[in-house]
């Protein structure tokens, strides 16, 4: 996967549309966000990421690097969340995900504290 392509997934993440994100993941696609429950499923991954949304006023995403391995992409990033207080927070994220050969993500992994969005 070149690095547009990684850049591709996190313009379709900042975009805070949901049915973007979901439109590059597989039908079968499972999502991990930190320790929360795994989100299994297109339209439940979606409608978590709504949820998520529904929490922060915005986000961007700087990658930092990227590598590949067969069909896994590992992200560094820094990304800037938006708190509903109009504060901006960062914190630093890996993600995770296996595409298939269709191009289609089938497992998605983010690893990230997300204390300081959410501190008082």
């Amino acid at each position: 996967m070149s690095d547009d392509a990684v850049q591709r997934v996190f313009r379709s993440v900042d975009s805070f549309d949901p049915d973007e994100f979901g439109r590059l993941l597989a039908e079968d696609a499972t999502l991990v966000f930190g320790n929360a429950e795994p989100l299994e499923g297109r339209e439940a991954i979606v409608a978590g990421l709504r949820e998520f949304y529904s929490t922060i006023g915005g986000l961007r995403h700087r990658v930092v690097r990227n590598w590949q391995v067969d069909a896994d992409i590992i992200a560094e990033t820094e990304v800037t969340y938006r708190r509903l207080d109009g504060k901006d927070a960062s914190a630093v994220a890996v993600s995770i995900w296996r595409s298939r050969d269709d191009g289609l993500i089938s497992d998605y992994r983010i690893f990230v504290d997300l204390a300081p969005i959410y501190a008082v």
